[in-house]
């Protein structure tokens, strides 16, 4: 079946995501950013049939964008649920790349 190729190919790229501690890679996991920006677009212009232009469309999506990042939880992800202990866990793991303030 074509999961299993997909699997053997990225297994090597997959495995060290397993090294780190399980509280950091459910944030990984469970906040992908872009797919949820996706999702809410197509949620946008699902129910729009079609625009009379280009720039119609744009617009709808510009607003659209704007009410999306307005929702977010908040600067570094605050809003999202174990998202302080993620943070320390990649502070300690990487105490030169992610200061604190």
């Amino acid at each position: 079946p074509a999961a299993i190729k997909v699997w053997r190919h990225a297994w090597n790229d997959f495995t060290p995501f397993l090294d780190y501690p399980p509280e950091l890679r459910r944030i990984v996991y469970t906040t992908n950013l872009i797919e949820n920006i996706n999702f809410q677009l197509r949620k946008i212009t699902k129910n729009r049939g079609h625009f009379d232009s280009d720039t119609a469309a744009a617009k709808l999506l510009y607003l659209g964008l704007r009410n999306i990042t307005s929702n977010r939880g908040g600067p570094s992800g605050t809003g999202t649920r174990g998202w302080k202990q993620a943070l320390n866990t990649l502070a300690a793991l990487f105490p030169d790349r992610l200061p604190l303030h």
